[in-house]
């Protein structure tokens, strides 16, 4: 009888030896099918079991080799929320790529969570795509090892924190467009500028927030915390937040939003107190969605290319599935580039 041929290599750099499934499945006490039933995301298999041949793969650092992974014409796009607009036009990169490869795109949402559940995974496994896209998401240690055994590649777009040298991952220049929109305002003669974030625990919120703060220290304004608030990227947030900005006192003549929905939501505040844009207030957004072309006044925004960052997503996770080693980290970064509109003006003589 001839023995079995190694599954793949072990890449955790403690062996050069290679890990079979009959071997993962004696360390387990299990048989092989049921091994195979695991990397495939089976659902008959008992959950101790499942957990114990998980930590296996991931201790040989198993990875099934591609000729053995038969894939689903498929690509995963994963979101943390789709609910806006802004997953309109990534939806609509990822689609233009799979649809000139001839594969189809299953939208999955983690509800709010920066990681997907297991379940997630588990259908991830069963479904066996070309490749998963996670948008302002990511995956933690056991879910990349879960990935990684099924020989699935996976690329983070707009990663929520930092993803590690080890992820490809596709972003945008969001501390250059942070800064933009602020220098805009400044030159426009605005000293007094407010900042609605998206939520601290994200990346591409941090970056946008500390180009608002540089534009501001190099032309020697000061840097107001009580003009700083937090918002979500929502509508309301913008609605909420941007009352009581300009309820103040001291209320700011023009506000950095950290995105075009929450722009929007300032606008709605600002119309609720009977200030005008822009010649009581100057407003600027961050993406450039269609929508911001529409609202009256049109939107000053700076425009992240959505559609083209899911584009390079796509064709990257596609390239990685075809290449002999999808270890090689990729970070990408797509300029960013204010638009001006109609919002920003400079500030009415007191």
């Amino acid at each position: 009888m001839t023995s079995p041929q190694p599954a793949e290599t072990r890449t955790n750099g403690r062996s050069s030896q290679t890990a079979t499934l009959a071997e993962i499945a004696r360390e387990a006490g299990v048989s092989a099918p049921t091994v195979s039933k695991v990397l495939n995301g089976r659902a008959d298999v008992a959950p101790g079991t499942r957990s114990r041949v998980e930590e296996l793969l991931r201790t040989h650092g198993y990875r099934r080799r591609r000729a053995e992974a038969t894939r689903s014409p498929l690509i995963d796009l994963v979101f943390h929320e789709l609910e806006s607009a802004w997953a309109m036009e990534v939806i609509r990169g990822v689609e233009n790529v799979a649809r000139d490869a001839g594969l189809s795109v299953v939208l999955s949402e983690s509800a709010g969570r920066l990681t997907p559940g297991r379940t997630w995974a588990d259908q991830v496994a069963a479904r066996r795509p070309h490749g998963v896209i996670l948008v302002l998401s990511g995956l933690d240690e056991s879910g990349r090892a879960l990935l990684t055994s099924r020989s699935i590649p996976f690329v983070v777009m707009d990663p929520a924190g930092d993803p590690g040298t080890d992820v490809p991952s596709i972003g945008a220049t969001n501390w250059q467009g942070g800064l933009a929109a602020t220098r805009h305002l400044v030159e426009l003669g605005h000293t007094r500028i407010g900042a609605i974030s998206g939520p601290s625990r994200m990346m591409c919120s941090r970056a946008r927030v500390d180009g608002y703060r540089a534009a501001l220290d190099t032309a020697g304004l000061p840097v107001d915390p009580e003009l700083i608030v937090t918002g979500d990227f929502h509508h309301d947030a913008g609605y909420q937040l941007g009352l009581a900005l300009l309820r103040r006192e001291d209320r700011p003549t023009a506000v950095f939003a950290g995105n075009d929905l929450q722009a929007l939501g300032l606008y709605e505040a600002a119309r609720e107190l009977g200030l005008r844009i822009p010649e009581d207030l100057s407003v600027v957004g961050f993406d450039d969605l269609p929508v911001a072309r529409w609202v009256g006044p049109p939107l000053t925004t700076v425009r992240q290319p959505l559609t083209e960052m899911a584009e390079a997503a796509a064709r990257l996770v596609l390239d990685l599935g075809k290449g002999e080693d999808s270890s090689t980290a990729t970070r990408v970064e797509l300029a960013t580039s204010l638009v001006v509109r109609s919002s920003t003006a400079p500030p009415a003589r007191a």
